[in-house]
């Protein structure tokens, strides 16, 4: 298959099978575009569904819209008639849901199936914060089916109308206009209901079943599904599948079940958590939520590596240094220091968010973009990863000299000699042929300097020294960077000549930034969005199978034990309230000949 590379004024004679499209603007200046050979069957199934592909994707042109773009197509001796459109329509219907499906084949699937969304813990402030939101976001985008039903459930006694006032609390609109706004809440709050009841009680469980069934009884005919949100800690997990499996079950379609982190603390504890559920619901059944999955920037990463010519032959231990993932808050725990220091930053931030980030920039391309493809290489990757020792980590907590109150230290509900680390740096070590000798290095940490979460990926130096005249030092390593969040980009650090009558070469930057970039980027969805939407679709791409989780804590669980049973041998190092964090994790950055670069 023929993708555009886009590079100007880019000529290879020597690849006997290239084609050179002549595309002439009525401006006056004409621009060759190289097509460049990429492996049709892993995008084949996204490209298809576009509307400026036409017929066999092997040998057909884009149809360009702009009517000022005059197209030259290629001339060769052994073209095939072309295959039109409609010989593929039937592959939507025989293929399992897909990572790159369009928005509108996902609601063909599901617009018509009556759908009842139960979210357990719906008086918590995920679910006010996350939750609820996103149902709300998918709502005004016309995503959610066209009849469905909200439930929220949880242990707090309140009336219909205090639980709607207190999720139209944090409803908002990001686009549409004020009026507009109210009347979608107006649509949306009366299709949310609330329950009372004990997580440990069949006989709500069974009222709470009652209820959903008096609303799927208005649709006789049809398949009703149901999908129960578990935005409750981790402890009760077993409780509310149980029951939710005994008497919440629906036997008219689809049953599913989100689950948020944390999933156990170790490899034991998760492995008794999923031997547990298993005896009441399948793999198939359970969507692992990680929010960090959904981010528009993450889910990119496959498209980026896999999609374009230029990065796929330099992702490799030949050419890249080294890897850097990033995860900054100019924050402390907020009010969430009674199940922050039961985990710490390891368990909350690195085990799940940072590490599938890592999969995701490591593994193989997958056969195709269905799930369980995606997933296989992704736990391929993670099993080549050595597990991690204390000696691999620097451990910090911050403090704060000038009002010792915002102290993680004097943190409600911290004990006074805690050990928990708010940040934490370390460096993965893979073996595997792509990977050998390549320092992956991750950090993470609270109340720092500045709110961030980026990639770096660092190349290798210029070898040579044809510019060792005009730079005295060594010439600064080109560097790929992805900014996660806040403010979506991708960009790349060159080096070029300062323009005029000079040598002196400077650092410049190719950037992409999603906010000028795209129209749509003003209404990106949140990651929950997403997530939501896809479980609802039943496209489990990015949600984390069991036997990733298992690698992931095979990963980490023993530098834990190692840090947690000598304590006072691993105490973290006291740092600043808004600075970069400890300076140790520059020194163990050195040990890999490898500079921290965030924030350059």
């Amino acid at each position: 298959m023929w993708i555009p590379l886009f590079i100007t004024g880019f000529w290879n004679t020597n690849t006997s099978s290239s084609h050179l499209w002549k595309t002439k603007y009525t401006k006056g200046w004409t621009t060759p575009l190289y097509f460049s050979k990429v492996d049709k069957s892993f995008f084949a199934p996204r490209l298809a569904s576009i509307q400026a592909v036409q017929g066999d994707l092997d040998n057909i042109a884009p149809q360009w819209n702009d009517s000022s773009l005059e197209t030259t197509l290629p001339i060769t001796t052994n073209e095939r008639p072309a295959i039109p459109r409609q010989h593929f329509s039937h592959l939507g219907d025989t293929l399992d849901p897909s990572l790159m499906d369009s928005v509108k084949k996902r609601k063909q699937r599901a617009k018509e199936e009556p759908l009842c969304i139960v979210v357990i813990g719906a008086s918590g402030d995920l679910a006010k914060k996350k939750t609820f939101p996103a149902l709300f976001s998918l709502y005004y985008h016309d995503l959610l089916p066209k009849d469905f039903l909200i439930v929220g459930y949880a242990r707090r006694q309140m009336t219909q109308e205090e639980f709607r006032n207190s999720i139209m609390e944090s409803l908002t609109c990001r686009v549409i206009d004020g009026p507009q706004c109210q009347r979608k809440m107006d649509e949306f709050l009366p299709k949310c209901h609330y329950m009372s009841g004990m997580y440990d009680r069949t006989e709500d469980f069974v009222r709470l079943d009652q209820f959903l069934n008096n609303f799927e009884q208005s649709f006789p005919n049809t398949r009703v599904d149901r999908l129960y949100y578990l935005a409750v800690p981790s402890q009760v997990f077993e409780n509310v599948v149980h029951h939710v499996h005994e008497s919440g079950r629906t036997q008219r379609g689809w049953n599913r079940i989100v689950m948020e982190k944390p999933f156990g603390k170790d490899i034991t504890s998760y492995l008794q958590l999923r031997n547990s559920l298993r005896n009441c619901i399948s793999e198939d059944e359970i969507y692992r939520i990680d929010h960090y999955l959904g981010k528009e920037l993450v889910q990119n990463l496959m498209v980026l590596r896999f999609a374009n010519y230029l990065f796929e032959p330099l992702w490799n231990r030949d050419h890249i240094a080294s890897i850097q993932i990033v995860f900054k808050e100019n924050f402390g725990v907020e009010g969430r220091a009674g199940y922050f220091d039961e985990y710490g930053i390891i368990r909350d931030i690195m085990q799940n968010h940072l590490l599938q980030v890592m999969a995701l920039l490591g593994m193989e391309q997958p056969v195709t973009l269905h799930a369980e493809d995606i997933r296989d290489e992704k736990v391929k990757f993670l099993r080549s990863i050595r597990p991690l020792k204390a000696s691999d980590f620097v451990l910090g907590q911050y403090r704060d000299r000038q009002n010792p109150q915002r102290s993680y230290l004097s943190e409600p509900g911290v004990m006074n000699d805690s050990h928990t680390p708010t940040f934490a740096a370390c460096v993965f070590q893979v073996d595997n042929r792509r990977w050998s000798g390549v320092p992956f290095l991750m950090k993470a940490g609270k109340a720092l300097d500045e709110r961030k979460a980026e990639i770096r990926i660092q190349f290798q130096s210029v070898p040579g020294g044809l510019f060792s005249q005009v730079v005295s030092s060594h010439l600064p390593h080109n560097e790929l960077v992805i900014i996660v969040q806040p403010d979506e980009a991708i960009y790349m650090r060159i080096l070029s000549k300062a323009p005029g009558f000079t040598s002196r070469l400077e650092e410049a930057r190719l950037n992409l930034f999603y906010r000028t970039a795209w129209e749509d980027s003003k209404d990106i969805p949140d990651a929950y969005e997403r997530l939501i939407l896809d479980v609802i679709h039943g496209e489990k791409s990015l949600f984390i199978r069991d036997d990733e989780l298992e690698v992931a804590w095979n990963i980490f669980t023993p530098s834990l034990k190692e840090m947690e049973m000598a304590q006072d041998s691993w105490k973290p190092i006291l740092y600043d309230y808004g600075g970069r964090g400890p300076i140790e994790s520059d020194y163990l950055a050195a040990k890999y000949a490898v500079q921290w670069s965030e924030g350059d």
